[in-house]
């Protein structure tokens, strides 16, 4: 019997599923060739290609131990998604946790392009550093 493809929603949420892992290479499997990973934060950094990004995650990943994503709400419209989210992580000695938003574009069953809005001042005060 023959699986059937993932929906661009079953793509994301396994997309952001796969940071819980703790693995790069789970991350950086679910993403193309030519993925943009944009961040509307001041403290974000985007990148493109999935080169660089695979040279990031592995630091950010570092940087964030326990990172998991709790999906609130996730829709679709085609392959532009939207899921609503709250991130968990332990930083600086303190657990965190921020809502935010990200929009996919899915091509396939990979993502091509992640915009992520949250708010930095949120991650500083949890975090200690405002």
């Amino acid at each position: 019997m023959a699986l059937r493809p993932l929906t661009p929603s079953e793509v994301c949420a396994a997309y952001l599923a796969a940071f819980a892992t703790g693995i790069p290479d789970d991350v950086t499997a679910m993403v193309t060739d030519g993925f943009v990973n944009e961040h509307t934060a001041a403290l974000g950094s985007g990148c493109t290609g999935k080169d660089e990004y695979e040279r990031r995650v592995p630091g950010f990943l570092a940087s964030m131990p326990g990172l998991r994503y709790d999906v609130e709400d996730i829709t679709a419209d085609g392959p532009s998604v939207y899921a609503a989210y709250t991130l968990h992580a332990h930083v600086n000695d303190r657990d965190i946790a921020v809502r935010g938003v990200m929009h996919f574009l899915v091509e396939g069953e990979l993502v091509a392009k992640r915009t992520d809005y949250w708010d930095s001042l949120v991650f500083q005060r949890q975090t200690g550093m405002a």
